[in-house]
Formats: C-alpha cells, structure tokens, sequence
C-alpha cells in the first residue's frame, strides 16, 4: 500500500520542491499544509502514514504544532521528521526525548530525501 505523507512548510517552494521529491522519487502519496493549524485540520481528517514538519513557521511553530499532535490521540502515533535549518547537538538529544522521529536538515539534497525518511522510518523501499 503507497504511504501517504504530510509536509508541513510556510514556505511554498519547499512544499513543492519535497513534493515533487516524495512524489517522483519516493512514488508516495503527499498532502501539504502552509501552516500548523492548517497541518493539523488534515492530520486529524486523513490517514497520514508521517509528517515532515518545519519547524520555524509563524503563528504555530512546528514544537507547538508537535505538542497538538502528541496531545491528539487521533494523531499521537503519527510519525514526525522534523525539517530544520538549525539543528544543534543539544537540540538532537531534545528531540529524541520528545519522541521526534528524526531530523531532515535544511538545505537538504533533494534526490536523497525519499531515502532520509525510510530511513528514520525504518521503511523498506
């Protein structure tokens, strides 16, 4: 069955550019938001198999956004791949207690994003 996956970004040109990829590339199915509360209406109406979330949004950041899902049992058990441009030592050790899947950090190379999030998902191609 083709995983179906949520892309949480403000920034439209990374949606469609990690779009395309999961698309193309992954051959999976792909939704995406240009906001948390946005993100989050569609992971509590549609079966999502992961998220890959921004993390520096306006209004909702993506820990914030993080927080709802965690706290929804509708969405707690979705898988969530952080999409970051910082990311420090510390802030790996935080997301792993937070039970972030894992980190996919900004600039990321594009023909090798469907392969970082089998990866941290443990999926086989």
């Amino acid at each position: 069955m083709t995983k179906k996956l949520l892309i949480v970004d403000d920034e439209e040109r990374i949606r469609e550019l990690v779009q395309a990829c999961l698309e193309d590339l992954g051959e999976w199915d792909t939704l995406t938001a240009a906001s948390g509360s946005e993100g989050l209406k569609i992971a509590q109406t549609e079966p999502i198999d992961a998220i890959l979330l921004d993390v520096s949004m306006p209004d909702m950041d993506g820990f914030a956004v993080y927080e709802k899902l965690q706290a929804n049992s509708e969405t707690d058990t979705i898988p969530v791949i952080l999409l970051t441009a910082k990311v420090q030592g510390s802030d790996r050790a935080r997301f792993a207690q937070m039970g972030i899947a894992g980190i996919i950090t900004k600039p990321f190379e594009p023909t090798s994003i469907c392969n970082e999030v089998s990866e941290i998902l443990g999926w086989d191609d």
